[in-house]
């Protein structure tokens, strides 16, 4: 087993049980005032991800099935670089600067190839909805902004952490998916 399979097989489990806070940390981000709307449009996307019904890997695929959704929320935290850390407060800077590092992960992991077209994909997903509300929505409606951050908020504290186990298939089968699904 190679050293990155080894860096992934002790990241990925630890990224999954931390979803639910993750996400919270991210919304917190996004509700901040000083926070430019091009950065809060992207965070709000790379958060209503999670409620596409139709993502890149099912949710319901057992050990991996939310990885993509925490690959997503890190491409989209690294993606708003520094204005995040200038708009929240120092705990919300630093949940969201962890997110951005953790990054580098997901793109050596990936290969460079793969990495970008998640990026571009997640940079487009601005353009995208879930549950009805596209991301224009959320962030120029008060009523759907206090309904999204409410489910959001609910998810984060009903999620259970599915298992992951420390199988080289995993990884396999994770990056194949990424592989196959992402736009080129």
């Amino acid at each position: 087993m190679s050293d990155l399979d080894e860096k992934c097989l002790d990241a990925f489990p630890e990224w999954l049980r931390s979803l639910g806070e993750d996400i919270e940390a991210v919304l917190a981000v996004a509700e901040a005032d000083g926070l430019s709307d091009g950065s809060k449009r992207q965070l709000v996307a790379g958060i209503n991800y999670l409620f596409k019904s139709l993502d890149l890997i099912p949710d319901g695929i057992d050990d991996i099935g939310y990885l993509d959704d925490a690959f997503v929320l890190r491409v989209a935290s690294d993606l708003v670089g520094t204005d995040a850390r200038d708009a929240a407060g120092a705990d919300q800077a630093a949940a969201i600067e962890a997110l951005a590092a953790q990054k580098s992960l997901v793109s050596e992991f990936l290969g460079d190839e793969i990495y970008d077209r998640l990026a571009r994909y997640t940079k487009d997903l601005c353009q995208s909805s879930a549950r009805g509300r596209s991301v224009d929505d959320i962030v120029t409606s008060a009523a759907v902004w206090r309904e999204f951050a409410s489910e959001v908020r609910n998810f984060a504290k009903s999620y259970e952490s599915p298992s992951f186990s420390r199988e080289e298939k995993n990884l396999k089968k994770l990056r194949a998916f990424f592989e196959a699904k992402l736009p080129r």
